[in-house]
């Protein structure tokens, strides 16, 4: 508009002053300290959401980039960018037949708090579709640093696999204090075959409440955050 009125007839016709217009178009052309912090983050922001395979919402983008009090700042930017995660999968392929005549554990880990590396480890089986089709997939997770220390996969679920998954982990990690393994009530997890290799190991044996999930509730978040983020999408 300036290019064929000229900016004193404009001010005056607005009201306004000429030193009022000219600071106005340079804060305009040069974005305040907040505005640049926040160009910087959405950059960051989009290359860890494409990162994550787009799984990630904002408190988990929070924390990749090291900034979890700015979740706040971070979700306001991200619905800027139209950058929503996907949504998670509710279903689970049942992998647990508690249905057989073997010794059941008890739950050990009721009260007991988790204070060091290598004290409970908690194993689970789930099954994945693959490029080879449908797996078994086996871990041994440890419940202080929320690593896998072992893991197995076959076309068959039997005490082989879940022992595949310990010897990974023992080889790994080998545990000199008494530690716990925890799972669920699974033929494979009460096999002879698993209890003595457990035996062998001086591995104490822990097993979920029957139909209680929350008893596994560890190794199930990871599970589903496996799932979410690299299997089905």
């Amino acid at each position: 508009m300036s290019a064929h009125y000229k900016v004193a007839w404009l001010c005056e016709a607005l009201l306004v002053s000429r030193s009022g217009y000219y600071d106005w178009k340079k804060r305009r052309s040069k974005p305040g300290p907040r505005e640049a912090e926040n160009t910087h983050l959405r950059e960051r922001i989009r290359e860890e959401f494409a990162r994550s395979r787009q799984t990630y919402g904002s408190p988990r983008i929070a924390h990749a980039l090291g900034c979890p009090g700015r979740r706040n700042r971070i979700a306001r930017l991200m619905r800027k960018e139209r950058l929503y995660a996907r949504q998670r999968s509710k279903y689970r392929a049942a992998t647990t037949d508690s249905r057989h005549g073997g010794p059941i554990a008890p739950n050990r880990l009721r009260g007991l708090a988790v204070q060091r590396l290598d004290q409970i480890w908690a194993t689970d089986a789930t099954c994945v579709l693959t490029g080879q089709g449908w797996l078994y997939l086996v871990a041994v997770l440890d419940l202080f640093s929320r690593r896998i220390v072992g893991w197995a996969m076959h076309q068959i679920l039997d005490a082989r696999l879940v022992i595949a998954a310990l010897r990974m982990a023992l080889s790994q990690r080998r545990p000199v204090k008494p530690l716990i393994i925890h799972s669920d009530r699974g033929a494979q997890f009460a096999s002879a075959a698993y209890r003595q290799i457990l035996a062998q190991h001086g591995l104490i044996a822990s097993m979920a409440r029957k139909g209680n999930c929350y008893d596994n509730a560890f190794i199930e978040s990871f599970w589903s955050s496996l799932k979410y983020e690299l299997v089905y999408h």
